[in-house]
Order: C-alpha cells, then structure tokens, then sequence
C-alpha cells in the first residue's frame, strides 16, 4: 500500500522555496510515496471532544503515514506523534535543536569541545557585559545566521540589548577564526557531505547572508566527532555546524534543524532529497 505523507511549511517559507518543494514531490513520486504539501496556516491543532486532534481547513481530514515539518515548532512535531504519525524530524530533536543553549546542553554531555558558552535570560543581563570583548550573543531560537550580534564594544552591547527579540540567549566566545564554519548534512546516521561556509566580509558564514562555499574533505578524527553526535539523536535530515579553531579543529557550534540544502547542491551532485525520501520509506517499512 503507497504510503502518504504532508510536506508542512509556513505561506511565507512555501512561497520562498517553491523549487525545494517541488523537488521534494518528485523525488517522493520516484520512490511511490504520496507526498502532499500542507500550509501550517491552514492546520489546527489541539483537544476536540476530549481527544487529540488535527483540523485542515478547520475539518477533520484522514492523517498521513507520516509529516515532513519543515516549521519550528516542536509542539506540532510532538502532537502528530502522540497521535501516531512518524515526524521528521522527531519532536526530541525539534525540542532540542531549535534551542541553542539546550543544543549545546546536551551536546556537551558526549565530550564534543565547543567555545566557552553561557545561558542567560534576557531580563538577567544589565550594564555589565558577563565577558571580555569581543563575543557573539545569539537568540537561542535564531537561525539562518539572524540574531546573532558580534559585540566588541559597549555601544554594540547596550544596541544589542535593545535588539533582543526573545527571552533566551547564549552568549558565547569568539576565538575562533571568523567568517568561517563548516556545516555537515547528514540523513539518519549518514554523513551526506560537508560544505566549508566562507565570508570576507561578516564574522558570520552563512550563505544566504553572502558568503562562498566549498567542498569540505573530512578527516578521521572529524568523522568521529560527527559520529558521536549522530549517535545519540534519531535524525531525519540535519545540518550539524561547526566553528573552527586556530589550529584547525572543530568546535560544535548548533544543529539546524529544518536544513535547507542549497549550499550542498551549489558544490556536489548530491540528491540530499532522493537520500532522505529512501530514509523516511526505510523507517516506514
């Protein structure tokens, strides 16, 4: 029987990635799974009559084999689970890696060496900044290289402070070398490839901030490090980031968890989605 499944994003993220979609139906086509894109607008979710339940177009709607969430929203991962639809990725891992300073909790707790990081609430932190210039402060629910502020001077410190949109942050050392990171893809327990992020002109690496990218060759010790990160999550689709330091070393920086792979397809050949589709069929089998 043809397994089905939603392909779930935001109107605004939906209308910026149309190609992606489209190619995430036609790999899913290829390998007869009949995979339909949902826009979370148009979801609800909750209690109805004393059970859970999930509401399309405010009806109820037949659920799918499994849901692909490419939102961040960790809740909604979690209530398609408690009803029984596999989610990827699963709701531990949205929990997680949506949060830095509870990404770089747990990562911490396998041995991987990261830069001095701190936890703080926004409404802890004063006039006072907690380290020595310079530093990164990050929202702890940012991504795509957003709210993260290089602060080297009071001034950047205090508009900083000012700029703060949510309650959690990580506020974190910067000895590193900057304007570059090397982000790893990986599907399930498979290392896919490794793109290094470059940028001239901004302490941040991102690609879609205007940075380059190259093929990154890993060695065996950085193998092993990816591995024993993907070791203790049940991954979907991920990519694990990783800072580098002056002699060349990883230093575990987040884990995006709804990973876009335009930067893997700008400098290899390799189908992520074919990969990752075969992945979801696997597990459904």
């Amino acid at each position: 029987m043809q397994k089905t499944g939603w392909l779930i994003y935001a109107q605004t993220d939906a209308n910026d990635n149309q190609s992606y979609i489209d190619w995430f139906m036609e790999e899913a086509a290829l390998q007869q799974i009949d995979l339909k894109l949902i826009i979370r607008e148009n979801l609800s979710i909750g209690i109805l009559n004393n059970k859970r339940a999930v509401l399309l177009d405010g009806q109820p709607v037949p659920l799918p084999d499994f849901v692909i969430v490419r939102v961040l929203e960790p809740l909604l991962n979690l209530h398609f689970e408690a009803l029984g639809v596999r989610s990827f990725n699963s709701a531990a891992v949205s929990q997680i890696c949506n949060h830095k300073a509870m990404t770089h909790h747990t990562v911490h707790s396998l041995g991987i060496p990261m830069v001095d990081t701190f936890f703080f609430k926004k409404d802890q932190l004063g006039s006072t900044p907690p380290m020595s210039f310079p530093f990164v402060m990050k929202e702890c629910t940012g991504r795509s290289g957003k709210q993260v502020y290089f602060i080297e001077t009071e001034d950047d410190w205090n508009t900083a402070l000012d700029a703060l949109g949510t309650p959690d942050v990580v506020i974190q050392s910067c000895d590193v070398q900057l304007g570059r990171d090397v982000r790893v893809f990986i599907v399930g327990k498979e290392i896919i490839g490794a793109v290094l992020r470059k940028s001239t002109s901004d302490f941040r690496a991102n690609f879609k901030l205007g940075g380059s990218a190259e093929v990154f060759p890993l060695d065996g010790k950085k193998t092993e490090l990816i591995h024993k990160i993907i070791g203790h999550f049940d991954f979907g689709m991920v990519g694990i980031d990783f800072l580098i330091d002056h002699q060349g070393d990883f230093l575990f920086n987040e884990i995006e968890d709804v990973v876009g792979s335009r930067i893997l397809s700008a400098t290899t050949d390799t189908n992520i989605l074919q990969k990752y589709i075969a992945y979801i069929k696997k597990c459904l089998a």
